[in-house]
C-alpha cells in the first residue's frame, strides 16, 4: 500500500511590528515518532530549539520560508502569511498528498487537498511541528536583527508591540525592516514627521 504523505502548515510572526513571517511545512516520518510535539507557544524556548533540530533531523521532509516585511506591506498580513505557507508546501521534496492549516484558512494556488484547523497546531503533531520550526526560525531572525539594532532589544521582545519597542521607536526613530502598514509604525512615522516639521519651523 502507497503511503498517504500529510503535511502540517503554520507561521510566526503574524503579531509583530518588525521583520518577516515564518512558515513551515512539515511531513513527520511514522517510523520516527518525535516525543513532546505541541503548540510551540506552549513550549520553552530550550525545548523548542532541541525539538527545532529532531524534527528536521527525523521529518520525511521539511521546509521553512517567509514573507517579508515589503510583502507584508503590500499584501497584508493575512495574505502574506498564506503566501509564506505556500511557499513552505512548494518547498518541501516531497509532495504531499493533503496539508493540514493551522488557522481558519487555507493558502491559494496549491494543487493538493488542503484542510484548515482552528488550534491544529496543539491538535495534530505535524502542525505542531511546523509551528516549532516556524517559532524558532523567526526567533533567530529577530536575534540577528537584534545584534544589527541593539537598542531596540529585539532579541528579548523579538519585535511584538511592547512597552520597551515603543520606547526604544521613540527614542530612535523607525528602521527598515518595520512593518509600515501597521498602525503603531504609520503612527510612530506620523509624529517623526511632525516633530521634523516643527523642528524646521524653529529653525527658521
Amino acid at each position: 500500500m502507497n503511503q498517504i504523505y500529510i503535511a502540517g502548515v503554520d507561521e510566526a510572526g503574524r503579531g509583530p511590528l518588525v521583520g518577516s513571517v515564518v512558515a513551515a511545512a512539515v511531513i513527520l516520518d511514522p517510523q520516527r515518532p518525535i516525543e513532546g510535539l505541541n503548540d510551540s507557544k506552549k513550549l520553552t524556548a530550550k525545548k523548542r530549539e532541541k525539538l527545532f533540530v529532531e524534527i528536521q533531523e527525523k521529518a520525511l521532509a521539511w521546509s521553512i520560508a517567509e514573507a517579508s516585511h515589503e510583502e507584508i506591506d503590500q499584501l497584508n498580513i493575512l495574505q502574506a502569511s498564506l503566501l509564506a505557507m505556500r511557499r513552505a508546501v512548494e518547498g518541501l521534496n516531497i509532495q504531499p498528498h493533503k496539508v493540514l492549516v493551522d488557522g481558519n484558512q487555507v493558502p491559494k494556488g496549491l494543487l493538493m487537498d488542503c484542510e484548515a484547523i482552528v488550534g491544529g497546531d496543539a491538535s495534530h503533531v505535524e502542525i505542531g511541528a511546523a509551528s516549532i520550526l516556524a517559532k524558532v526560525s523567526r526567533d533567530r531572525d529577530m536575534q540577528a536583527l537584534d545584534l544589527r539594532h541593539p537598542e531596540y532589544g529585539f532579541a528579548k521582545h523579538n519585535g511584538y508591540p511592547t512597552k520597551a519597542h515603543f520606547a526604544a521607536i521613540e527614542a530612535h526613530g523607525v528602521i527598515a525592516e518595520h512593518r509600515r502598514s501597521y498602525a503603531p509604525i504609520r503612527k510612530a512615522l506620523a509624529q517623526l514627521e511632525l516633530s521634523a516639521v516643527e523642528q524646521a519651523t524653529t529653525d527658521i
